[in-house]
């Protein structure tokens, strides 16, 4: 088989089955003149060879990437020219993909991963534009004679990993995207930059508030940090009028989000920085207390159109005052209130920025006011956690993006917040399958606009891992980390993607690194963390860091369940059982057999069955209930099937009551009872039923046995039981 290494040119017609409806004769004939007088002159004169014509389309090879590329420009630029002198309706367009990889060879034919991604790159194009892959732009910039522009992260079909596109630029040859610009900002809605990414663990995120844990006990290997550590405390309001309070949390916010992308500082969290919102105690002592050698803080108020920002950094270590200023502006100027403060801030940490953090600084999130303000209404509602904040913020995402599209960060905030509505199972809000689908949705659209964004990435990464494609999170967690390297939330999620695919070594350093940043953690990473502890050999550790937030972690029984397989491995079984039984108590309901569903993303099976049998070993049931079958026998696969007729099972719930089930012989299912009301998907397996429910156990099938009358039983009414790790039901087919 031969192979070699070569550049692909792909190219297909705009509207072309339009056109071929309005004028098949017309259209073919011009086609033809346009391949024959521009195309191929074109293809041949940059040593490429036209492959093949594939109907309104063509595939070419090039020895040189570069000639590639400057063919597909002299292509465009040609039929451009063509156009501007042809009848609106006669008028043809192209859109070209390019691409460089490995070929097959077969004859005059050629084959291959390269040839698939050309040709999937090409419909990206804009109509007259091209899209070339990140190796392609690589290879090529600064050696062709147009430039190229990111054009976001794309999952092309039947390609399994994530591809990197960029774009023909606008024939001036600038990108479409700007450095940051004051002009058009005006009003009191300019006072800050965006509300920032809230520090959550974003996918799998329960509560924000934790307690502050002893870091003298930190000692799981992070390697020590050696960039300047930073604070930013909340700016204090200073007489703004309270419809406009939140814009001083939002200068706050902004600020750590932007800081938060410099690689030479380490910067906190901002759920820890708004733990001291309105605290009496002096920043030298905060600062202190959090081992943060720098702490910057101010004040916000306005007066008529001018805004004034009081601003200091403080060190720490000596309690010595580096500057401080009082700046002012013009509302539409406030902009660059942000600026000085970063550029001071920087120069004395003496930072040294890189030309794309600067880009990545400098750049306006929207440059519309009015989508502007309905995100920071947005950010300030999600804030909350709660319900009624989580729906009103969606609904305010939702106009931010309607007026400007390309608001890159409102699209992963909203990214962001469905995927908490997803994993807190907040179906009033949002349905869980419709909450999954909008978050991967919103973050690739995010990642379009924006590339070099980190959140998008993060969340990405760890939607991924859940659907356990691992290679793509971590990718993902890693490109968060790279465009966010002193944000908490990126090392959460690249510690939870290292979980997840079996490498607790590195997901513990990760998230020490997170910890010292951000000690308030949210809940549910920690959770999550301390898997990677007990399985890495360190079960002492994953008791520090739950112990920590005993008092304040939401999800109680996964905390109670994951906290008694801590102490059962630290060799503390009293405590392992105390553990065990709150969560019992709390929700009698949940099983090892649940857990051996929601944790399948494990990569390694060992890893899941270490976890679950920990968990039995520090009492968890094995069943709902704590059902146990004694001497009845599970029915067959066979005797399983011939239960499902279609016929309503009546029965009882254990500790839900009176209900029904339904399953038809096609496999739809149905299932009632005063507390629940579901719908789904029923199949045997392995001498198993098996329901899976969209909005239930991440949208997994549940598996379990369906027990008959034990022998001598009284028991007419219900002679069947069915359990899995939800539910155990007592029921009687037709009932």
């Amino acid at each position: 088989m031969e192979r070699r290494l070569a550049a692909i040119f792909a190219a297909d017609v705009v509207g072309y089955s339009r056109m071929m409806a309005e004028d098949e004769a017309g259209t073919f004939e011009r086609l033809g003149d346009l391949r024959r007088t521009i195309m191929t002159p074109t293809i041949e004169g940059r040593n490429g060879r036209i492959v093949k014509l594939l109907g309104d389309g063509l595939l070419a090879e090039f020895a040189s990437v570069v000639d590639a590329v400057e063919a597909a420009i002299e292509v465009q630029a040609a039929i451009g020219k063509r156009n501007t002198t042809t009848q609106p309706e006669r008028q043809i367009e192209l859109r070209i993909g390019v691409n460089m990889g490995d070929l097959i060879i077969d004859g005059d034919d050629i084959f291959g991963d390269g040839v698939n991604k050309a040709a999937r790159l090409e419909p990206l194009a804009r109509p007259g534009g091209i899209c070339i892959s990140r190796e392609v732009f690589e290879y090529t910039r600064g050696k062709v004679s147009r430039t190229f522009e990111p054009a976001g992260i794309h999952q092309l079909k039947n390609i399994p990993e994530p591809i990197a596109v960029f774009r023909l630029a606008d024939a001036s040859g600038e990108p479409t995207e700007s450095p940051r610009s004051n002009k058009g900002i005006t009003g009191i809605v300019a006072l800050v930059a965006i509300m920032a990414c809230i520090a959550v663990a974003l996918f799998l995120v329960r509560d924000d508030i934790a307690l502050l844990i002893d870091r003298s006990d930190a000692d799981a290997g992070i390697a020590e940090i050696t960039q300047p550590t930073l604070l930013v405390l909340p700016f204090k309001n200073r007489g703004l009028p309270p419809q406009e309070s939140y814009l001083a949390d939002g200068l706050t916010d902004d600020l750590i989000t932007d800081f938060s992308k410099i690689s030479g500082l380490m910067v906190v969290g901002s759920n820890t920085a708004f733990a001291y919102k309105d605290s009496e105690i002096e920043s030298n002592e905060i600062g202190r207390e959090l081992g943060v050698r720098y702490v910057l803080d101010g004040s916000v108020r306005k007066a008529g159109e001018r805004v004034f920002v009081n601003a200091r950094l403080t060190d720490t270590t000596t309690g010595q005052t580096l500057w401080a200023e009082r700046l002012e502006r013009d509302a539409s100027d406030v902009f660059a209130i942000e600026d000085d403060i970063i550029t001071w801030t920087l120069n004395q940490l003496e930072v040294v920025l890189t030309l794309s953090e600067q880009q990545r600084i400098g750049r306006l999130p929207t440059s519309n006011l009015e989508a502007y303000d309905y995100f920071l209404r947005a950010e300030e509602a999600a804030r909350s956690g709660f319900r009624p904040g989580l729906r009103e913020a969606l609904a305010l995402y939702s106009k931010a993006t309607s007026i400007d599209p390309e608001f890159a960060r409102a699209f992963a905030a909203q990214a962001r917040t469905e995927a908490l509505i997803m994993q807190r199972n907040y179906d009033d809000v949002l349905a869980y399958p419709v909450a999954r689908k909008r978050a991967y949705e919103h973050a690739s659209r995010a990642l379009e606009i924006d590339p070099e964004a980190g959140l998008p990435f993060a969340i990405l990464g760890e939607l991924q891992a859940v659907d356990r494609r691992y290679e793509e999170a971590l990718r993902s967690a890693q490109f968060a980390v790279e465009n966010a390297p002193g944000d908490a939330a990126a090392l959460l999620s690249l510690s939870f993607v290292h979980t997840f695919a079996g490498r607790h070594e590195e997901a513990v350093r990760q998230f020490e690194k997170a910890l010292r940043l951000n000690p308030l953690l949210p809940s549910y990473s920690r959770h999550t963390a301390s898997l990677s502890y007990i399985l890495s050999g360190n079960p002492a550790r994953a008791v520090e860091i739950l112990e920590d937030i005993r008092d304040s972690s939401q999800g109680v029984e996964d905390y109670f369940n994951i906290l008694g397989a801590a102490y059962i491995e630290a060799d503390q079984p009293e405590k392992a059982k105390e553990a065990i039984d709150a969560s019992e108590n709390y929700a009698p309901h949940v099983s090892a057999e649940l857990y051996g569903v929601l944790f399948a993303h494990f990569r390694r099976p060992e890893d899941l069955d270490y976890i679950i049998e920990a968990m039995i070993r520090a009492g968890l049931q094995r069943w709902p209930f704590d059902f146990q079958p004694g001497t009845r026998k599970a029915l067959s696969g066979d005797e399983l099937a011939g239960l499902i007729t279609g016929e309503v099972w009546r029965g009882n719930f254990e500790g839900r009551g009176a209900g029904l089930v339904q399953i038809s012989q096609g496999g739809t299912m149905a299932l009632r009872s005063p507390m629940m009301f579901a719908t789904g998907s029923a199949y045997v397996h392995d001498n198993e039923l098996c329901l899976q429910r969209p909005g239930v156990a991440l949208g997994r099938a549940e598996c379990g046995p369906i027990y008959g009358k034990s022998e001598g039983s009284s028991n007419d009414a219900f002679p069947y039981t069915y359990v899995n790790g939800h539910i155990v039901f007592h029921f009687a087919p037709g009932g």
